[in-house]
């Protein structure tokens, strides 16, 4: 759910640990009862259909992941560019007739812009056997945006860029879900029959007459059978994503021949990543762990460019940990544990609240022009969970010891000779416990730090 506390935006996400779940109607009517004070307007679902929800931390495990909605993404800049995303509604919806999938189509107006959503049910339930289900439904939008690349490229021209297609299918992926309000404007998400797009116009989102359709209930069981065949092929062709091992979906296997490598992480990334990583090994909280990590890339950024030029006594130039410290203390933005923390929980820098989406704008898509993101980020979690608690939560020695050794050549030191050892390159949320950091004793851990002068 999404709602408000002045301009500030507000996401509820869990409730008592567990994924906030809508059963019925009258659930709907509970929470937004229960959370009006935030003015809730917005509803959202995962685009993933799960076997287990009775914790978060089933949300991480992929092999809890039954299957996913393929969707296309086609934002418009302004209400008055409605018409460009029904044209390329219409090329997409026309290609995917063409190649036999006509009754599992449907259409969502999310409000700025459209979504063109595949019925996960007309997948085959075979191509799931041995496949990580996000891949196959990234797969499918894919392919689908290569194969008519062209032409979209032409509507975009045409439009002078005021529409926009994108493949957002992740794992922690969430989308507008029928009928409600969009977030800004006060238009309702509204369902479009393939047949109704020629016909649709902007009064059918109005709140008091909308027009919806039911056909996001309407299917053919394994309709995109071959379109999933040809999908995957692209896929193992270009290699954009990792193949996932049925026996044990959550530990794939990877060959060194299955990672495309060009060049290397940049710093602001691999910064976010790491310090995102190293929030997530301490509180297995994933959306404050992306805030967290952008936060702390954006506030050394800043460092860096405030301090430029100044050199300490030991020659690490503008990056010295011990004057990264002392600046960070010196600030009284940062009120808590040297960062300043929104009502919502997440983070802020410059008076902005760094949300997860901002960290998968940021730091995900600028990632996989190198390597895909999932490989990244579980290689940073294995390499992060490798140092002990008193250097994870000590910012100065987190710093030096775990990101200055690694901050120019993560790829080649850190993924390069996992993938060479099979290691498998994932990390069991809530399950293992990577050298015992989160089980250390009070006692315990004054003791790391009084022996840390001797690591």
């Amino acid at each position: 759910m999404e709602g408000s506390r002045g301009n500030e935006r507000i996401f509820i996400r869990y409730r008592g640990g567990k994924p906030l779940v809508f059963e019925n109607s009258s659930s709907v009517i509970h929470y937004v009862i229960k959370y009006r004070e935030l003015n809730v307007r917005t509803i959202y679902a995962s685009i993933n259909i799960y076997g287990v929800l009775s914790s978060q931390d089933f949300l991480d495990d992929p092999s809890n992941i039954v299957t996913v909605t393929p969707f296309w993404d086609i934002d418009i800049d302004g209400l008055d560019n409605w018409r460009w995303a029904i044209e390329i509604a219409r090329l997409f919806v026309d290609f995917l007739e063409k190649i036999g999938i006509k009754r599992s189509v449907y259409l969502v107006w999310s409000g700025e812009g459209l979504h063109i959503r595949i019925h996960e049910k007309a997948i085959p339930s075979e191509a799931l056997f041995d496949r990580n289900p996000v891949d196959v439904a990234y797969a499918i939008v894919e392919y689908v945006i290569e194969q008519n690349k062209e032409r979209l490229k032409e509507v975009v021209i045409k439009s002078n860029s005021a529409v926009k297609i994108e493949n957002l299918v992740d794992i922690k992926r969430v989308f507008t879900v029928p009928l409600s309000l969009h977030r800004k404007h006060d238009l309702v998400a509204v369902v479009l029959n393939t047949r109704d797009i020629d016909s649709f116009d902007l009064s059918w989102a109005q709140i008091e007459n909308f027009k919806s359709s039911d056909a996001w209930r309407m299917y053919s069981i394994g309709e995109a059978e071959n379109l999933v065949v040809e999908a995957l092929k692209f896929l193992d062709k270009t290699k954009t994503r990792t193949k996932i091992n049925s026996e044990n979906v959550s530990t794939p296997q990877l060959g060194l021949d299955m990672v495309k490598v060009e060049g290397e992480i940049p710093r602001f990334q691999l910064m976010a990543i790491l310090q995102a990583a190293r929030y997530y090994l301490l509180t297995r909280d994933i959306e404050k762990a992306k805030s967290f990590g952008l936060n702390r890339a954006i506030f050394y950024a800043y460092l860096k460019y405030y301090s430029r030029g100044v050199r300490s006594s030991r020659g690490r130039g503008s990056e010295d940990g011990e004057n990264l410290n002392k600046f960070e203390r010196s600030k009284a933005l940062f009120v808590e544990d040297g960062v300043e923390v929104s009502p919502s929980g997440l983070f802020i820098i410059g008076g902005k609240e760094q949300t997860p989406e901002d960290y998968d704008k940021n730091v995900i898509r600028k990632v996989e022009t190198a390597l895909p993101y999932e490989i990244v980020w579980n290689a940073a979690l294995k390499y992060v969970s490798r140092f002990p608690k008193h250097i994870l939560i000590d910012p100065q020695k987190f710093y030096e010891y775990v990101y200055e050794a690694v901050r120019d050549n993560f790829i080649k030191k850190v993924i390069l000779p996992m993938v060479k050892q099979q290691d498998q390159l994932s990390f069991s949320s809530g399950k293992n416990d990577p050298v015992g950091i989160l089980k250390w004793t009070k006692k315990e851990l004054n003791n790391k730090k009084t022996d840390s002068s001797s690591q």
